[in-house]
């Protein structure tokens, strides 16, 4: 990159005010995640390469450069790979903005895209099985108005499958409790989708709604709502769900694992639905996937039904009992009628 000034601060910018969420349409919590990457990269400069953020040049984020970062992230931040991979993404979407907002810098970022991600081994998924979904909602209070709350939120986050930051955004006038009842969720790129809500998670919500006079504030109030009357952080639900897990898991260590996500009830519902022969198509409407292919995960994860799947294209499944070794007969018999 020819241009020596500082110029990296003009262009970050451009990229954070216009590009991500013009161009783009991100939400402001897909922005939170670019944004915390450029705070990392700033610090990586300031404390690694005594470089302060305000004498930043885009000639200095070259290959060797964020291939430090991505050391640094790793050593210094005990990172792991996924993470990693995370912030190199942020960084490419800001070099794919950067080749079309300065031509020149074009080689330069070409280079720099063609960084490749660490390696990270394949994760495997993790859910709960419906004994352990039961146990979890079994562990709020009812008899107390939080209790009921915080059964509210667990029960939605199961019903629908929906991701921790879409429940913490659900307001009252997207609820509908007239027949047949339903939920509208925004997910990522704004996205909206309808999804069901069963009858034993309607009566939970009209409850709640009802405790705590939620609509009282207007069909533009939060659904879920901390004590101070705001609207409920993904943080705050993660908060609620990780203290009924601890619960949970001091009954039945055995159903509940020991770092419990909002994202796992969102696996667990998926695999569910799956278990239960509910077509992929529908899966990935639920969960508000573009493509069928992210929903088959899923598919691939279980192996319950791998097994039920082979089991069926087993070719000898009905070949005679294993013969008595020790019988010379009994060993020629089944060898005989194997294959027949």
């Amino acid at each position: 990159m020819k241009n020596k000034t500082p110029d990296f601060a003009y262009h970050m910018t451009k990229f954070f005010t216009e590009y991500l969420p013009i161009q783009r349409n991100l939400s402001p919590n897909s922005i939170a995640t670019y944004r915390d990457t450029f705070r990392l990269l700033l610090l990586f400069y300031d404390t690694e390469k005594h470089i302060k953020p305000n004498l930043l040049t885009l000639d200095m984020l070259n290959v060797q450069q964020i291939e430090d970062f991505m050391l640094w992230l790793k050593k210094e931040r005990n990172c792991g790979a996924s993470t990693c991979n995370q912030r190199l993404g942020a960084l490419k979407s800001f070099f794919r903005y950067l080749q079309f907002a300065l031509p020149d810098c074009a080689l330069q970022c070409q280079e720099n895209l063609a960084i490749r991600p660490m390696k990270q081994p394949e994760p495997g998924l993790k859910y709960l099985t419906i004994d352990g979904i039961k146990l979890l909602l079994e562990q709020p209070d009812i008899k107390t108005k939080y209790g009921r709350r915080d059964l509210a939120i667990l029960s939605l986050m199961y019903d629908t499958g929906a991701r921790v930051q879409e429940i913490a955004d659900i307001k009252i006038v997207h609820i509908r409790f007239s027949a047949p009842a339903t939920i509208r969720i925004t997910g990522k790129g704004d996205k909206t989708r309808v999804v069901p809500l069963l009858s034993r998670t309607e009566d939970i919500l009209k409850q709640y709604i009802k405790d705590f006079k939620i609509d009282a504030g207007g069909n533009d109030a939060y659904l879920f709502q901390n004590r101070s009357g705001q609207q409920l952080s993904r943080f705050g639900i993660s908060y609620i769900l990780t203290k009924y897990a601890d619960m949970a898991r001091k009954v039945h260590p055995e159903l509940i694992p020991e770092k419990l996500s909002p994202h796992c009830i969102r696996h667990s519902k998926a695999m569910h639905l799956l278990q239960a022969n509910v077509n992929l198509v529908y899966i990935r409407d639920l969960l508000g996937h573009s493509s069928v292919t992210t929903t088959e995960i899923y598919a691939r994860a279980d192996t319950t039904l791998k097994r039920e799947a082979l089991e069926k294209a087993n070719p000898i499944k009905d070949t005679p009992a294993m013969p008595q070794w020790n019988s010379d007969d009994g060993l020629m018999e089944w060898l005989r009628t194997l294959g027949k």
